[in-house]
């Protein structure tokens, strides 16, 4: 009796499902490459993104640069539109003046929650954080790093994954208009005098001075970032 045949036409349930992660971590990390492109400015605000030529730079399909573009429109950082496909989003000043006004009321009222709840180990940690940037001062790429690790941990510690998400997509929007905010003359030493002023609030546990503070330090950071 002949042995049963095998059938070798469709793929095994375990390699189709390496197939599906292989091409899950592909678009994530054409999604990675294109958004560091674009928060450097190698990709301008407003610059049309051109699939056939990225496909052929990164050796890849259009299936995963695709569904890269959907990852980023959703984050804010491309705009799709019909019939012309892809752009760099171009933050205008009403985009810009939105994007402060809800960072205003998330990190402010996250930072009256830490400064009501946090351990004294978590306000170490902020106080280390808050060192960088007194450290990096004379270094503008170095002190808006430190700048946004300093804001996001103070974010994680206050401990709600949704405001967190939402304030991480809004600072990638925000950071197509880095030049026009920390960058500006003096802007980085007045941040600095702010966060100190929001440091010692926090380790005052004073929550409504913090939040006026945090509140006060984006009011600033929009007013500089939309002067011309």
């Amino acid at each position: 009796m002949a042995a049963p045949r095998t059938d070798t036409s469709r793929p095994s349930p375990a390699r189709a499902g390496a197939a599906r992660l292989s091409e899950g971590a592909l678009y994530e990390r054409v999604a990675e490459r294109l958004r560091e492109r674009i928060l450097e400015h190698t990709l301008a605000p407003g610059s049309w993104i051109d699939e056939q030529a990225l496909t052929a730079e990164l050796g890849i399909s259009r299936t995963p640069l695709r569904e890269a573009l959907k990852v980023l429109a959703a984050e804010g950082l491309v705009t799709m539109k019909l019939r012309r496909g892809a752009y760099v989003t171009e933050v205008s000043e009403t985009d810009l003046s939105e994007v402060f006004h809800l960072l205003s009321l998330l990190e402010s009222d996250a930072a009256a929650s830490v400064a009501l709840q946090a351990s004294d180990a978590q306000l170490a940690e902020l106080a280390t954080l808050h060192q960088r940037l007194e450290a990096t001062v004379a270094d503008r790429d170095a002190f808006f790093g430190a700048n946004e690790r300093f804001h996001m941990r103070l974010l994680e510690i206050a401990g709600n994954r949704w405001r967190n998400q939402m304030v991480a997509d809004l600072r990638r929007v925000m950071k197509l208009y880095r030049h026009h905010s920390l960058f500006k003359q003096g802007r980085l030493e007045a941040s600095l005098k702010e966060h100190r002023r929001i440091m010692a609030a926090l380790k005052a546990r004073n929550a409504p001075l913090a939040q006026q503070l945090v509140q006060q330090h984006l009011a600033h950071g929009k007013e500089a970032a939309s002067r011309r």
